[in-house]
C-alpha cells in the first residue's frame, strides 16, 4: 500500500496562487507516475494533470493549461502543483493519485489516492 497526504490548500482570490503539494510512503515513489484530479461539490472527479516518473513528461488538461504546473521531486517523494491565474472555477478538493503505468488522464488507471485539501477560490 502507498499512502499519499496532500497539503497546501487553502482560501484565494481571484487572481492568486497557491502551491499544492502531496509526499508519499510505501513502495518507491520514483516507481509511479502521479497525477492530480480534482472534484467540487455535486460533480465528477476531473482530471488535472500528471507526470511520469522520471518528470520528463507532463499533461494538463485543457482548463487549467498555462496556469498550472505539475512537477516532481523523487528524492523528497514529494509531487507538487503550481496553480497560477486561479478561477472560482477551480474551486475543488484537489487529490493526488500514484499510477503504475504511463500518468494516465483516467482516474481509474491510478491505484493509491489522497486523501484530499480543500481549495476555495474567491471573487
Amino acid at each position: 500500500q502507498v499512502q499519499l497526504v496532500e497539503s497546501g490548500g487553502g482560501l484565494v482570490q481571484a487572481g492568486g496562487s497557491l502551491r499544492l503539494s502531496c509526499t508519499a510512503s510505501g513502495r518507491t515513489f520514483s516507481s509511479y507516475a502521479m497525477g492530480w484530479f480534482r472534484q467540487a461539490p455535486g460533480k465528477e472527479r476531473e482530471f488535472v494533470a500528471s507526470i511520469h516518473r522520471s518528470g520528463g513528461s507532463t499533461y494538463y488538461a485543457d482548463s487549467v493549461t498555462g496556469r498550472f504546473t505539475i512537477s516532481r521531486d523523487n528524492a523528497k517523494n514529494t509531487v507538487y502543483l503550481q496553480m497560477n491565474s486561479l478561477k472560482p472555477e477551480d474551486t475543488a478538493v484537489y487529490y493526488c493519485a500514484a499510477d503504475r503505468g504511463l500518468a494516465s488522464r483516467l482516474d481509474i488507471h491510478y491505484d493509491y489516492w489522497g486523501q484530499g485539501t480543500q481549495v476555495t477560490v474567491s471573487s
